[in-house]
């Protein structure tokens, strides 16, 4: 059987007990991870915020960094508490330092946070 390499990563992390009771917290959320990417070596290419008041869907947000080596996102169901991160990259930037740098600013922010799963997927799977 021949052996596979990867040419990126994806990091995924999933938390309960998130406290975003505004806007202005959803912002600082899509500021950490534009701020996170920028010290990164990935380049942002676009990045958007769109939060949600719970008319047509539950209360919460979206936002992405679209990033040269793919992307960085989070959905949040702010009612329930609710967070969800991803973090794609390829290429030589590692999406675990990004998310690494993310989970440690969430939980000094918001110490009853809990990181229910962190899972790192392997991307763009090639033969060896």
């Amino acid at each position: 059987m021949a052996s596979n390499t990867s040419l990126g990563a994806h990091v995924f992390l999933d938390y309960i007990h998130a406290k975003f009771s505004d806007e202005a917290e959803y912002r600082w959320l899509f500021d950490l991870m534009r701020e996170t990417v920028a010290q990164s070596s990935a380049t942002e290419v676009h990045a958007h915020l769109s939060p949600f008041d719970g008319s047509t869907s539950p209360p919460g947000f979206a936002a992405v960094v679209l990033i040269d080596e793919s992307h960085i996102t989070a959905h949040c169901y702010a009612d329930r508490g609710l967070l969800a991160i991803d973090c794609f990259t390829c290429g030589q930037t590692d999406p675990e330092h990004i998310a690494d740098a993310l989970h440690e600013r969430l939980m000094e922010r918001m110490p009853d946070i809990v990181c229910l799963r962190k899972e790192r997927v392997n991307r763009f799977i090639t033969e060896a």
